[in-house]
């Protein structure tokens, strides 16, 4: 028979039990956000290898793209938990449309790094469908249908083969539901398009805000491209709210698929950021404007959010970039898009140095960053509680009459 003082010492186990389980913060109720960052290397200046996974580690970012396919990159990656996508040369894509060239170099320059690298993705040239060589554009489809193929032959199908496009690609983007792209790349864009539908493959597009606002910043509201709080725009056909351009531009990529009579492409940002210096006519490149920027995006990648138009399927982010690249061509911008100095010293603080703590948090200066599944569902709070009632329950049972 249960004593008044047992009765009594076994509600304090209980109670104790659930303020431990309550404090704990545990997060299971929580996505999982996904965040990448690319790693460019026009530079002569960089740290080894060894010492970038160092730093990506440390920033706990477990998803890094390259623009080349490194063999000291991939090497140094190997048993990490750095997952990485590769990139094709642009230079070489007319070889590829050879399907034994493409398997060769499957065979040289990716089987020999797996499974010890995590090798995730290949992206097979980068703006090719905008590329000033026009010629490029005939030999896309069939390097990527190669590739994917010569992976598929040997045991790696799960590797997603695609290619990044620049927002150029459209001939509308403004409002998103109008987005459609150019007449004259329909044809391959299609093909592309069928490819990526039966592979479920991604699309990937590199998305800047940036050159929006600079090329017209009386226009285009500043705290809009920068995440900040802001009016925003609705879709006057949709009846969408948007918030940022970002989102925006994604979501007119998403209405261009769509209209080739695709449904169901996952759309992804290859590249996007924001420069922290800029020539006397490149408006707004400050570092201020760049840690605002990457800071706020940083902030809703926590928050797993979604476009307007997917609103459930969180949008995959790669940040460009890393490093600031001091051999990279153009106007002073394209040299200080990175988070860090060769040097590892940071260009500004977006936050990111918070994750090298241990402690896990929900705060903004703290942010996971492991990869997951593109579909998310966040439970309503009720739900946390009824599983948690339930818990009370069951441990109110087992204690009183186990």
């Amino acid at each position: 028979m249960l004593t008044m003082a047992t009765f009594i010492t076994k509600i304090a186990i209980i109670y104790a039990f659930l303020a431990i389980f309550l404090s704990a913060d545990i997060g299971v109720f929580q996505g999982v956000e996904s965040f990448g960052i690319n790693y460019g290397q026009v530079a002569n200046n960089l740290p080894q290898p060894d010492k970038v996974l160092e730093l990506l580690s440390t920033l706990k970012l477990t998803k890094t793209r390259i623009y080349d396919t490194n063999p000291e990159i991939l090497s140094a990656f190997a048993n990490s938990n750095i997952e990485i996508i590769v990139t094709v040369e642009n230079e070489i894509l007319s070889q590829l449309d050879d399907p034994q060239q493409a398997l060769q170099w499957v065979n040289s320059r990716i089987i020999p790094y797996l499974p010890g690298t995590k090798i995730t993705g290949v992206q097979v040239g980068n703006e090719v469908f905008t590329d000033d060589d026009t010629t490029l554009i005939q030999h896309l489809v069939p390097a990527v249908v190669n590739i994917h193929n010569a992976l598929a032959q040997l045991g790696y199908s799960n590797i997603k083969v695609s290619t990044p496009s620049s927002l150029a690609v459209l001939d509308q983007s403004y409002p998103p539901s109008a987005g459609s792209f150019k007449s004259e790349i329909s044809g391959i864009m299609y093909q592309f398009l069928n490819f990526l539908s039966s592979s479920k493959s991604p699309f990937w597009i590199n998305a800047y805000p940036y050159f929006a606002y600079k090329d017209d910043p009386n226009t285009i509201p500043l705290q809009y491209v920068l995440f900040n709080p802001n009016a925003g725009m609705v879709d006057p056909y949709t009846n969408l709210h948007y918030d940022n351009m970002l989102y925006a531009m994604v979501d007119a990529v998403s209405f261009a698929i769509a209209k080739m009579g695709f449904k169901g492409i996952e759309v992804r940002v290859s590249e996007t950021g924001w420069p922290s210096k800029g020539d006397a006519d490149e408006v707004g490149a400050t570092p201020m404007n760049a840690a605002t920027y990457n800071r706020n995006l940083l902030r809703r990648q926590m928050a797993n959010e979604g476009t307007p138009l997917n609103p459930r399927m969180r949008l995959e982010v790669y940040l460009f970039a890393l490093f600031n690249e001091d051999l990279k061509p153009g106007p002073t911008s394209e040299r200080n898009y990175g988070l860090f100095r060769p040097d590892e010293s940071m260009t500004y603080n977006v936050g990111l140095s918070a994750l090298a703590t241990s402690s896990a948090s929900t705060s903004s200066s703290s942010i996971s960053l492991a990869s997951s599944g593109a579909k998310i569902k966040v439970a309503a709070p009720w739900e946390c509680k009824s599983l948690v009632n339930l818990m009370f329950v069951y441990v109110l049972i087992s204690t009183l009459y186990g």
